[in-house]
């Protein structure tokens, strides 16, 4: 707390401050000069709506959207890529008709790469998937129950690689060390990126 002799000779200073600052020349000269002082006004104004107006229009037009409308897929009884209508639920019909066993013969293939525009010799496959059967799920009964959302995205799916004979569910401990394979860094640190067929 500030004794009182020290709060009133601060007071008084501000005082002696606050008449100086009031500068009565400033005063004559805008009651002499009215109209400097409106075009200064108008033109900071203007200005400020200039400086809007150039923030809110955008540099260049937002990126366009992409729709995807194609997915890779892989043909069991010949083993090679093709493409069929984004969103289908493996496995599909293939080109080389139905397994053996009449199931259908395509399954989605999960085509990556390391390189931003590959081309088809930089492009791998990462893991074949399909929609799990009940026979397929009852041999997995003792699974947990998912939680990340890699374990919920995996719900009902069932992946391998390409050379594997059996298929795992996506949401076990086998199936989420697949996809961590897969998703892996090379030897120089590049992370694998999905390849969209064109």
């Amino acid at each position: 707390m500030l004794p009182d002799w020290l709060k009133i000779e601060l007071r008084e200073k501000w005082e002696r401050l606050s008449e100086r600052l009031r500068l009565p020349i400033v005063r004559e000269r805008i009651n002499e000069y009215p109209t400097v002082i409106v075009s200064v006004a108008g033109a900071s104004a203007l200005l400020l709506l200039v400086i809007v107006i150039w923030q809110l229009v955008p540099d260049k037009p937002p990126p366009k959207v992409v729709v995807i409308e194609k997915e890779w897929y892989y043909d069991l009884n010949t083993g090679k890529l093709f493409t069929a209508e984004h969103g289908l639920t493996p496995p599909i019909q293939a080109p080389s008709g139905p397994m053996p066993d009449g199931t259908p013969a395509g399954v989605r293939a999960c085509v990556m790469s390391y390189k931003s525009e590959p081309n088809e010799s930089e492009r791998f496959i990462a893991f074949l998937e399909t929609t799990a059967t009940p026979e397929m799920l009852a041999k997995w009964q003792s699974r947990r129950e998912s939680g990340s959302p890699v374990q919920k995205w995996g719900k009902g799916k069932m992946i391998r690689r390409v050379d594997d004979k059996l298929w795992v569910p996506a949401d076990s401990q086998l199936g989420l060390r697949l996809l961590r394979e897969a998703y892996a860094p090379n030897k120089n640190g590049q992370h694998p990126i999905y390849c969209r067929p064109r």
